[in-house]
């Protein structure tokens, strides 16, 4: 890229704001820099276990290990199941540390015992409550004005759910835009958790309601 006679090389990726951007946007880098900031406190984390109580261990692992996986996360709605994967992993490893289990035990039961969700329903958890403040409050605006009610010409059983309209795409690519994640995420709720009154409700209702998808539970 030539700019006032100089050339100026073109990165393969970069970082803003924490977030590592790729030419494709598959956020495989931004992933693995996560994970491996992870992988040090884990490595921390494991080696003073014997330690801690199981409490303080959960403390730490939370404000450690999964405040990173959830820093932005929403813009990996959507991205390849392969770095959605690398992320999976860390909370995998973190649940074992946590509660001293072996490595090959199954990280499903340990994570339902510690009533974490996994990375994947943490970004749509994230996304989901973006969505609910959006429609609250509009704003930030250049977010409330890609979403909007879906109208109906006829009078539907469901016209009185809040749902939003998606707008049709042709490509997966597309459909990762926030226009399109939004509605997908929120559409997919329950209507006791959409209609919820407040923030604090609505992020109440919203755990329930996917940690009991997750985990197949019974209501």
């Amino acid at each position: 890229m030539s700019v006032a006679g100089v050339d100026l090389p073109v990165a393969e990726k970069m970082k803003i704001l924490g977030v590592v951007l790729d030419r494709r946007l598959s956020f495989d880098s931004h992933a693995t820099s996560v994970a491996r900031a992870c992988n040090y406190h884990l490595r921390a984390i494991r080696h003073i276990r014997h330690l801690l109580s199981t409490e303080l261990a959960q403390t730490l692992a939370c404000s450690l290990i999964l405040s990173c996986l959830d820093y932005c996360n929403v813009v990996l709605h959507g991205a390849p199941a392969g770095s959605i994967q690398k992320l999976q992993r860390v909370q995998n490893t973190a649940a074992r540390v946590v509660l001293h289990a072996p490595k090959r035990t199954s990280a499903q039961p340990l994570l339902k015992q510690l009533h974490w969700l996994p990375v994947r329903q943490r970004i749509n958890y994230k996304l989901a409550v973006l969505t609910y403040k959006i429609r609250s409050t509009s704003t930030p605006s250049y977010l409330s004005r890609h979403i909007r009610l879906r109208g109906s010409a006829r009078h539907l059983r469901s016209s009185a759910a809040p749902l939003l309209h998606k707008p049709t795409t042709r490509t997966r690519f597309a459909d990762r835009a926030f226009c399109c994640t939004a509605p997908t995420v929120w559409n997919s709720l329950a209507i006791d958790v959409t209609s919820s009154c407040s923030l604090t409700v609505f992020k109440s209702r919203l755990k329930t309601h996917i940690f009991r998808q997750t985990f197949n539970l019974s209501d």
